[in-house]
């Protein structure tokens, strides 16, 4: 019997979101700010005490090594961002995405956009999925499906989520050393 495609989204979610789960067990604030080279982007307070993220509309050559911090910032900006228009929200896009300042929230932050996601998926039909109405809103996404939207966010969480667990893994091997 063949598979669903909604199903097959959603299993490969489920095993990405539990891998996340595993490297988001006991991240402290401190992890999430360890920079791995001198060259890096990280999430910081302005002047205000909103955290924001380092950026480039372009690119920088060489591109920076990310921390922890900016990873779960950069996962919350997309994520929330490709909410927001399927909710209709054409300026989400333009919106500045602050970082909850601290590890302990950015873990809740991602945890509440993984369930609207999933929540979002979850009956969602073939029909659903072709379609490109709800996805006109995005600025990369106007001649995907929703189908193709959804494999690039499981996709580009898989790719986030092994950042932060390549990044774990070299933080636990320096204090080892």
């Amino acid at each position: 019997m063949p598979v669903a495609r909604v199903e097959l989204l959603l299993r490969q979610l489920d095993i990405t979101w539990a891998l996340f789960e595993h490297h988001a067990e006991g991240l402290s604030d401190a992890q999430c700010l360890w920079a791995p080279a001198d060259h890096h982007w990280t999430v910081r307070p302005d002047e205000s005490g909103n955290w924001i993220a380092d950026f480039a509309e372009t690119e920088p050559d060489p591109v920076p090594a990310v921390t922890i911090g900016w990873i779960t910032w950069h996962i919350g900006y997309w994520w929330s961002t490709v909410l927001d228009c399927l909710d209709g929200d054409a300026q989400a896009m333009r919106a500045v995405k602050h970082w909850p300042g601290n590890a302990r929230d950015a873990v809740g932050w991602l945890r509440d956009l993984h369930d609207r996601w999933r929540q979002r998926l979850v009956g969602m039909t073939d029909s659903d999925l072709d379609s490109t109405d709800l996805t006109a809103q995005l600025p990369w996404g106007a001649a995907m499906t929703l189908g193709d939207v959804a494999g690039w966010v499981n996709v580009e969480l898989t790719k986030n989520v092994a950042e932060i667990g390549a990044l774990r893994i070299l933080q636990r091997a320096r204090e080892a050393s």
